[in-house]
């Protein structure tokens, strides 16, 4: 019984070289992790995404984790996402989005959706987009249409991309903030609603001239059409 309960060396060798410092070994451990799924790699790869400071090698953790049966990487991630530290939330929710399991609905609260690390809320968006039931569209709209005007321009961007992939369920939390008193909030809901009639407009385009119909007054703005 004790020799069944051993690690297997390959097992062996694939923790411990996911914590090489050599990125390229730690991506090829990453990979042979996913390649030869083992319900003992989950643990270590959801803990070894939360500090990977490599893009290449986080994107293939988290591949990794997407192979593995959900029974076992979910309640994982999802204690992940209340991590006290901005990278292992930001990273366990970027795989709950790959992995797209609506199980997972409810780890996606108020307090990440409004994260004050950019980068986690950011995640959290995108989670949230594919995660939402059907029929809380309306619901997860009007509470991402509250972070409107937030941040810089990549972080704008995302906001708006993650509430035009709600589609029309999102139109009426944008008209509202659109005829706001905020003028960077009325200008960031112009041009989302603008992006979601039209994925081929880029965004620079979109929230200039978003903020030249703000600049010009209500009569411009044309909120009020069908």
């Amino acid at each position: 019984m004790t020799a069944m309960r051993q690690e297997h060396p390959d097992v062996v060798r694939t923790l411990r070289t996911l914590e090489d410092d050599r990125s390229s070994v730690r991506l090829r451990a990453a990979l042979a992790a996913g390649t030869t799924p083992d319900p003992r790699f989950v643990g270590k790869l959801v803990e070894r995404s939360g500090v990977e400071p490599d893009f290449f090698v986080r994107d293939m953790l988290t591949w990794a984790l997407t192979r593995h049966p959900m029974s076992v990487t979910l309640p994982v991630l999802v204690r992940e996402v209340r991590s006290e530290r901005p990278r292992a939330r930001s990273q366990a929710l970027h795989t709950l989005s790959k992995v797209g399991d609506r199980r997972a609905w409810p780890a996606i609260t108020e307090p990440l959706l409004s994260d004050p690390d950019d980068e986690v809320a950011r995640s959290a968006w995108r989670a949230a987009v594919v995660l939402v039931p059907e029929g809380e569209e309306p619901a997860l709209a009007r509470s991402l249409a509250t972070r409107l005007g937030r941040g810089g321009r990549e972080t704008q961007l995302s906001l708006s991309r993650a509430l035009a992939a709600l589609g029309e369920e999102a139109v009426p939390a944008l008209r509202a903030a659109a005829s706001g008193a905020d003028p960077l909030v009325r200008a960031h809901a112009l041009a989302t609603e603008r992006l979601l009639r039209d994925p081929d407009t880029g965004f620079g385009h979109a929230i200039e001239e978003a903020k030249r119909v703000v600049a010009l007054g209500p009569a411009a703005d044309g909120t009020d059409e069908g």
